[in-house]
This record gives structure tokens, C-alpha cells and sequence, in this order.
């Protein structure tokens, strides 16, 4: 019987952490083990977690006595993961339904998957965005992985998001540990590092939420665009020049991947324009010329006309910038 290991970091996430927990214990799987890893949190994490493992002999706990850092935990709960299959869920993030029997189901179905990801859905101040699942009979796509790579480079937006990324552990410590130089896209090298090993599963149904508050490490990044796109490029950068350093189109790739990132901050800069965020916008105009002989460029319409989404992928570029600063979405979002 397949089993999986699910590691929950938590931060002062006490009070999401029951919430977080009883969502995996609710997938009906048998062979599941979870592992909360708390890093020295101030609040009530720890006594929330020990609270958890009392009641649920498969539930671990390992608290920090200082802060280590999220590197520390992450990669502590790679070490620790010895199941067929390995998840690690931020404390605030939630599991749908069903989407550990999914994921394990495509994984047992083609034996060369490496990695599997899913659609994934916001849970606002204001509530629950809207969910696509498909419990029954989930639609599959599998990617092979140099596609998967090439198709990060082009669209590096659409990266497979943190909290629906169920793996193979075997070839979750074959690529190694997330990499502490990058303190935001750590995951988004992670999947190019795993994707080398074998092919990607990508499913339309919803397979997790995504809490956005204000607390969450990452808002710092999500109010500034700039920092965004340029944690994206950190991490693809970080790939070709370690394992990715051995594919032959290594330099055609690194080079595309810049170009999209310049091409979404173009459109982006333009829709902050639009919407009164001219200074963020001029920022990143500026941003997306600055490789244009003469500080001008063309705009890219190939971004819009290429995408796998180009209309909805239009219509959201255009609208994404009219949250409030508290909610606005960047490239990549972690808990």
C-alpha cells in the first residue's frame, strides 16, 4: 500500500495550524504520516501541535528551541520523509478533498512521474475564490520534463504552486535540499532540479488553498514587483548554473526566461500605469526595458499571443493590480 509523508512548518501560525492539520487527516489515506515543525514560534504553535500528536498517533512534532530559519525546516522534514510520496504544506495553507488519492493515483498509474501539481485557490479576507475539482475522475496531463522546464522558462508566472506539489521522496532526495540563497523561490528551482529525474503530472482540479494575509512571509514580495521578478530570475539563474547547467539549450533557456520575466513586467508595469500605480509602473517599464538598446521596446506581444491561457492570461494581467496592497497577488505566492 502507497504511503505518504506530509511536513507542516509552522511560524506563529498557531492559529491556522488544527485547521491545516485535520485537512490532511481528513484524505481518507491509510499510510500517512505528519510531521509539524515548528520554528521557536512565540505564540501558541507548539502547544497547538503537542495538542495534535496526543490525539493522532500519526501526527510527530519537533520544535525548535531558537529560530533556524525556513530553510532549516524544510529541509529537516527532507531528511525525515522516508514514504513513498512527500508533501510539505505551510501551516497556513490548507489540503481540497481528495488530492493526496489523486496525486498517489497518477504517480502509481506512470511509474515515471516525478512530480505532480494541481490548480490552486486564495482564501481572501473576503472568502473562498472559486474551486475546479474533479474527486471522481481528475483530468491529467503528464509533461515530460524537459517540456516542463522549457514551459517554466516561457511562462515563468504559471510555476506549479507550493501547497499541490506532492513528489516522489526518491526523487525529492535525489535533487537535495531547497536552496537558503533563495529566501522566496526556493520551491520554483526545486521543481526544475526534480523535473530533470522524470515527468511532471499537472491536473485541472483544485488541489489546495492558499491563505493570503497580511502575516504571511511573503507579502513583503507580493508589495513589491520588482523584488518579485527578480527572486524569479534569482531562481532559474540558480538552476542553470548548478543542475541545469547540463542541458544543451541551457543558454537559449536562461536567455528566454529572462525575456519572459522583462515581457511580464512590461504588461504588468502597464496595467499598474492604468490603474494609478504610476510610479510602480514606471519601475517596471523600466525594469522590462533594461536590456533595450535604447531604453525601448516593442510591446511584447508574443507573451500575450503565445501562452497556453492567452485570453484569460490577458484578462488577468489587466486585472490583476486591482486588489487593495494587502491582497494583490504577485508572480509566486508562499505562505
Amino acid at each position: 500500500m502507497s504511503s505518504i509523508d506530509v511536513a507542516i512548518p509552522c511560524y506563529q501560525y498557531g492559529r491556522f495550524l488544527r485547521e491545516c492539520v485535520s485537512s490532511v487527516q481528513s484524505q481518507g489515506i491509510d499510510n500517512l504520516r505528519i510531521l509539524i515543525i515548528d520554528n521557536a514560534s512565540t505564540d501558541d504553535s507548539a502547544d497547538i501541535a503537542q495538542a495534535l500528536a496526543d490525539e493522532d498517533s500519526r501526527i510527530e512534532v519537533i520544535v525548535h528551541p531558537r529560530n533556524l530559519g525556513q530553510h532549516a525546516s524544510y529541509n529537516e522534514a527532507i531528511d525525515w520523509a522516508n514514504a513513498d510520496y512527500f508533501l510539505l504544506l505551510d501551516a497556513d495553507d490548507l489540503l481540497m478533498p481528495g488530492c493526496l488519492s489523486r496525486a498517489i493515483g497518477i504517480m502509481e498509474r506512470q511509474p515515471n512521474v516525478t512530480i505532480t501539481h494541481g490548480r490552486i485557490t486564495n482564501l481572501t479576507p473576503t472568502g473562498l475564490e472559486a474551486i475546479i475539482a474533479e474527486p471522481e475522475a481528475p483530468s491529467w496531463e503528464i509533461i515530460p520534463g524537459a517540456t516542463f522546464i522549457r514551459q517554466a522558462c516561457e511562462f515563468p508566472a504559471d510555476m506549479a504552486c507550493a501547497p499541490t506539489v506532492v513528489r516522489r521522496t526518491a526523487a525529492q532526495k535525489r535533487a537535495g535540499y531547497y536552496r537558503k540563497e533563495l529566501p522566496y523561490t526556493d520551491d520554483v528551482e526545486l521543481w526544475l532540479r526534480i523535473a530533470l529525474q522524470g515527468d511532471v503530472a499537472r491536473t485541472d482540479a483544485t488541489q489546495a488553498v492558499r491563505r493570503i494575509h497580511a502575516q504571511q512571509a511573503t507579502t513583503s514580495f507580493r508589495d513589491n514587483p520588482i523584488n518579485d521578478l527578480t527572486e524569479h530570475e534569482a531562481a532559474f539563474v540558480s538552476f542553470f548554473s548548478h543542475e541545469g547547467r547540463q542541458l544543451k539549450d541551457r543558454d537559449e533557456l536562461l536567455k528566454l526566461v529572462r525575456r519572459s520575466i522583462e515581457d511580464h513586467a512590461y504588461w504588468s508595469g502597464l496595467s499598474h500605469v492604468v490603474r494609478g500605480y504610476r510610479r510602480e509602473g514606471l519601475d517596471l517599464l523600466r525594469f522590462a526595458n533594461r536590456n533595450a538598446p535604447f531604453g525601448l521596446r516593442h510591446p511584447p506581444l508574443r507573451f500575450l499571443r503565445t501562452h497556453r491561457r492567452a485570453g484569460s492570461r490577458a484578462r488577468e494581467i489587466l486585472s490583476q493590480f486591482s486588489f487593495t496592497r494587502q491582497e494583490r497577488p504577485g508572480l509566486h505566492e508562499r505562505s
